[in-house]
């Protein structure tokens, strides 16, 4: 599959514009390189919106899903450095999805990403994969590298910034990634979706973002 893996870590996020150049800094000089050095993740990408919301979006895979929730990654999250407790506490807008990549086509990585998020109904999981699986793939769109499917866990996939109490609606919402070379390539891909009659009620998003930089296990070693 283009995407290493069989997991995904997704989160968005917004940040006051007082405090964007410490969470900058911190993603780039900590958060990142320590998320991929945990044992099972594979890679991450860190993107910024070129006309979407929330502004920043960061893509992290694992080996498998199972990571997203084992020992060492829950000991991560319940220790986290004081660099990062300051910054995590400024998110605004979280989006925190932990999911399964269930369908992936194509060949390699693209410098844009286009993202649609979906909200499968009750029951017609089944039949919403299905649908997608049948536009998923980029072999006839100019400037599309690979098409993706991420589905949440509804169980996981909570901001770490609210109430764990607090009911989220949107944790078992599905993720269409399109990877292009360009963010002009991205909206005729998103047409597929947003343009599809038995698709377009379940959309409850999308957005297009630029590629900021990418890490790799074996770019840390």
């Amino acid at each position: 599959m283009p995407i290493a893996g069989k997991g995904m870590l997704l989160t968005s996020m917004n940040i006051d514009a007082a405090h964007e150049p410490e969470f900058n800094r911190w993603y780039d000089r900590e958060h990142l390189e320590e998320r991929v050095a945990i044992d099972g993740f594979l890679e991450a990408r860190r993107y910024v919106a070129h006309d979407g919301n929330p502004k920043y979006l960061s893509l992290y895979s694992t080996e498998t899903f199972e990571v997203l929730d084992s020992p060492t990654y829950r000991t991560a999250l319940a220790n986290q450095t004081a660099w990062s407790k300051t910054n995590i506490a400024r998110f605004q807008n979280m989006i925190r999805a932990v999911a399964r990549i269930t369908i992936s086509r194509g060949t390699g990585r693209g410098a844009a990403l286009g993202i649609v998020r979906l909200r499968p109904s009750v029951g017609g999981e089944d039949k919403l994969r299905a649908a997608l699986a049948e536009q998923l793939d980029p072999a006839q769109l100019d400037g599309i590298i690979s098409l993706h499917l991420i589905e949440s866990d509804p169980a996981l996939s909570k901001p770490i910034t609210d109430d764990p109490s607090a009911p989220n609606p949107g944790a078992g919402d599905w993720f269409v990634l399109i990877d292009a070379t360009d963010v002009g390539a991205v909206p005729a891909a998103m047409l597929r979706f947003s343009g599809n009659i038995a698709l377009k009620p379940l959309i409850i998003s999308s957005g297009i973002y630029r590629l900021m930089w990418d890490l790799a296990k074996s770019d840390i070693g």
